[in-house]
């Protein structure tokens, strides 16, 4: 055979094909976990506790921190500079100063030095010379046990006022604002009256007592520590404010290990802190996965009825191929678009008369004509409903027309059919629909900025109180807290870990929906095949 005759024979073949597909197929796997393992990287070091440094300068000033990078002056050849990380923003005005190398004339790890995460003004690194305790003041080697003694302190006292202020202030507040309310209305009669004002006396007695008890709380927090910093001079740390403290440089590998879980856990379990550059990003993660929920609640049922009356009940005809094209064309509409549709559907119109008709007496502060998570996840649910649609009927049409002649030939109605026959064996296609349906709405951002999504939400849609499910409330989302920490923070050097680590959480979360759902449709598909067998 010619050159010419096994070159057309191979292409008529398609083995090139084959293999330029599975070539493609090959490259994208590696650079999605090349992208996977290059954010897991930056995202899981940044938990683990650093060395400390001592860096004195040539004019005899020192500056001691964690050094971050090492790199090439711009536009010189062999002199380098590195970044540290110095802290103590309050007093020195920035986390993050970069030092010329041959301005460094000696650089030792410091020992002594302990590193504070606080709840206020980022981390501070200094060397502890005393505790103060009301008039006490606690010197030298027990500093560090006093340290420990009273953060633990701090601690439950945070923790009783937090219970205090969430469990027994807040309800008695929530109460009287809906006395205040009531008490305005005119179709009140005297002896209503009467009593709306003797339930708000009592209630004012109330919570003048617990504001006084949370007052003498706050008061209990009087500890203060004591550090030398940098500049040899001394400065003061509430220890309220303290979150934790170590000296890095005396840790061994199983004390690093301990602050690393420590700070793993205060990530998935806390609330963000310092403009959301630190602390955690719980309320982020309960939003992202309610929304989630709410649009796969409204979504699924949805698209199958509409799947299942275009290709099951509609008359096929110009109409129906009109809507099906209209359908694949809103799959690739913008997506800010369906959210510009949210804000003057439903929450303009929908809203706006949900307000009037329930909530009159809270306007003109909207409660439903404003965004919320509700908003957001039908906003959601119709973006990614045209999806659902084309997987839910690309499953009906590869169901065999055997199955429901055989089902008609047996007396059964049309509904009998639908139900027990097409349904059945309609679930993994149902499923396949609502994974992608996931994928696309846990990652959009761009709708959820105009609908509900917010930087720092006070409280989430659930919680325990009355009626326990809130879903006019705004909510975070991982998604917004990524681009909210990594384009809209001010101290970018501070914020750029936390993108990382935000961004791996929240393919985990969409990875581990998807799993799940995959998960649960290969169970269904292998018991339809052992049913047939």
């Amino acid at each position: 055979m010619s050159d010419k005759a096994s070159t057309q024979f191979a292409l008529r073949s398609g083995d090139p094909f084959i293999w330029l597909s599975g070539g493609a197929l090959a490259l994208i796997l590696i650079l999605l976990f090349g992208l996977f393992g290059l954010i897991g990287y930056h995202a899981a070091g940044y938990f683990w506790p650093s060395q400390v440094h001592e860096l004195v300068k040539q004019d005899g000033s020192r500056v001691i921190g964690e050094i971050k990078v090492r790199e090439l002056v711009p536009g010189e050849q062999d002199a380098y500079r590195i970044q540290v990380k110095q802290g103590n923003r309050k007093l020195l005005g920035a986390d993050f100063v970069w030092l010329d190398e041959a301005s460094v004339t000696e650089r030792r790890p410091a020992t002594d030095v302990l590193t504070v995460e606080r709840t206020e003004w980022g981390r501070f690194f200094g060397y502890l010379k005393a505790v103060k305790v009301g008039d006490r003041i606690i010197e030298g080697e027990p500093a560090f046990a006093a340290l420990e003694s009273e953060l633990e302190r701090a601690n439950s006292t945070k923790a009783e006022i937090k219970e205090l202020s969430h469990t027994r202030l807040a309800p008695v507040a929530v109460e009287k604002a809906k006395l205040v309310r009531a008490r305005k209305s005119a179709s009140l009669d005297e002896a209503k009256k009467s009593r709306i004002e003797a339930r708000l006396e009592e209630l004012s007695t109330e919570y003048t007592n617990l504001d006084a008890q949370l007052k003498r709380l706050r008061s209990d927090l009087n500890a203060t520590a004591v550090f030398e910093t940098s500049s040899k001079d001394g400065a003061e740390v509430p220890v309220a404010h303290i979150v934790r403290w170590y000296q890095p440089n005396k840790l061994g590998l199983f004390g690093k290990g301990s602050v690393y879980l420590s700070r793993v856990w205060e990530f998935v379990s806390d609330a963000p802190r310092e403009s959301n550059t630190e602390g955690g990003v719980w309320p982020a993660i309960f939003g992202t996965v309610m929304m989630v929920f709410i649009m796969s609640v409204v979504v699924s049922p949805l698209g199958v009825i509409a799947a299942i009356y275009l290709r099951e009940y509609a008359k096929q005809g110009r109409f129906v191929s009109l809507v099906r094209i209209s359908v694949n064309n809103l799959a690739g509409v913008p997506s800010i678009v369906f959210g510009v549709f949210g804000v003057g559907f439903f929450i303009y119109f929908l809203g706006g008369n949900i307000d009037q008709l329930f909530f009159s007496d809270k306007l003109p502060s909207p409660t439903f004509g404003t965004g919320g998570i509700l908003w957001a996840s039908l906003t959601l649910a119709l973006l990614t409903l045209p999806t659902v649609i084309v997987s839910v009927e690309e499953g009906l049409a590869a169901i065999p027309r055997q199955q429901r002649e055989a089902a008609y030939a047996l007396g059964a109605t049309k509904f009998e059919v639908m139900t027990r026959v097409v349904l059945p064996a309609l679930m993994p296609s149902m499923l396949t629909g609502l994974i992608l349906a996931i994928a696309r709405a846990a990652g959009e951002v761009a709708p959820l900025m105009i609908t509900g999504v917010v930087k720092l939400a006070p409280s989430m849609p659930i919680d325990g109180t009355f009626p326990f499910v809130h879903m006019e409330r705004k909510f975070m989302h991982l998604g917004f807290h990524i681009y909210d920490v990594g384009f809209q923070s001010p101290n970018v050097d501070a914020a750029r870990p936390m993108v990382y680590t935000t961004t791996l959480l929240l393919l985990l979360i969409v990875v581990s929906l998807n799993l799940f759902a995959v998960y649960f449709r290969n169970r269904i598909q292998k018991s339809l095949v052992s049913s047939a067998v």
